[in-house]
């Protein structure tokens, strides 16, 4: 409302200052009144255009009635002014300058119609103008909306294939080790109600995202061999940084998924830094290559790469790449 109330106050001002200018700049009554009835032929075709002929035929495809209607306009105007300019109200008064004197200045047919037609066409670009602005701003929301859709599905993906590969882990410990499948569905109803509640918002805070990864390599550990060799190192966040959520996981699943052998000595190393602008996030694993089958492995790389390229378009470095037996995966994201 207040942006249609400014329009007001503007159109209003500048038609203000249109009828004023004639007072402040001619000397002679003729010439004055001749220069309001221009300008109140000028103000008739502009808003009969702004308020009804643009938006019911012009943008309605009626062009051909439009530009009719709008000669049968300016012909009516010309014909008032016409009329009006030899009534006895536009004569000057005895004390002026004679009426033949002034009116040897009078105002041609093209003087007359070619204002009343800019106007028109002022008024035609103004409307255009406008409504291409909305479809913009249209357009532009149906994007968004539709990036927000995409991004809501790509993050409950994660969260299927997060919970299919912790309830597997608890499973294979019921039997062997039973306080430690306590413990797990304990550690994963805290994880659970992360992602019920702090993940459903478009941020999170990084120490919320770290607590969730820990609580997750937490339960990893509890199934896997000695054999396993584990480093992680995560800052102690003093800074009220956020990030969307369930961006780190997906390499840590990975890395369990991927990077332990049954029987070969394993290692995985988790690494995140902040940086001034930056968090630097490397999760650097053993590899087994020819102990892989075609999995699912590659999904929630692809997930994360399609998450990352609508939130954090041009501020964000992703590698991923396989050397002697050791797989890397890197992530510089600028918050």
């Amino acid at each position: 409302m207040g942006i249609r109330y400014l329009k007001i106050i503007l159109h209003f001002f500048l038609w203000l200052l249109l009828f004023i200018y004639p007072i402040a700049s001619l000397t002679h009554q003729y010439l004055i009144y001749r220069n309001w009835l221009s300008l109140t032929a000028i103000f008739i075709a502009f808003y009969l255009n702004f308020f009804i002929l643009i938006d019911y035929y012009f943008l309605n495809n009626k062009k051909l009635l439009f530009y009719t209607l709008n000669a049968c306009i300016i012909v009516i105007l010309y014909v008032f002014i016409a009329y009006c300019i030899n009534k006895p109200i536009f004569h000057p008064a005895l004390n002026e300058k004679p009426l033949h004197q002034v009116r040897s200045g009078a105002m041609t047919t093209v003087q007359v119609i070619l204002p009343i037609i800019l106007s028109i066409g002022m008024c035609v670009a103004l409307k255009v103008n406008t409504r291409l602005s909305k479809n913009k701003i249209l357009l532009q929301e149906v994007k968004q909306a539709q990036l927000n859709t995409e991004i809501k599905y790509l993050k409950y993906q994660v969260q299927p294939h997060f919970l299919f590969n912790t309830l597997n882990n608890i499973y294979a410990l019921i039997d062997g080790s039973p306080s430690k499948a306590k413990q797990s569905v304990h550690t994963m109803s805290k994880m659970m109600r992360y992602l019920l509640h702090d993940a459903s918002n478009n941020k999170v805070p990084l120490v919320k995202e770290i607590e969730f990864l820990e609580h997750y390599i937490d339960l990893m550990q509890m199934r896997v061999s000695s054999n396993v060799t584990l480093t992680k190192s995560f800052p102690i966040v003093n800074q009220p940084i956020k990030i969307a959520p369930l961006l780190f996981i997906t390499f840590i699943e990975n890395a369990f998924k991927h990077g332990i052998d049954a029987v070969k000595n394993s290692y995985i190393s988790i690494d995140l830094e902040i940086e001034k602008e930056h968090i630097k996030y490397s999760v650097i694993n053993s590899s087994f290559p020819e102990n892989e089958s075609i999995t699912d492995s590659g999904i929630g790389l692809e997930n994360l790469k399609k998450r990352l390229k609508i939130l954090y378009p041009n501020a964000f470095n992703l590698i991923t790449k396989e050397e002697n037996n050791t797989y890397i995966a890197q992530l510089t994201l600028k918050y």
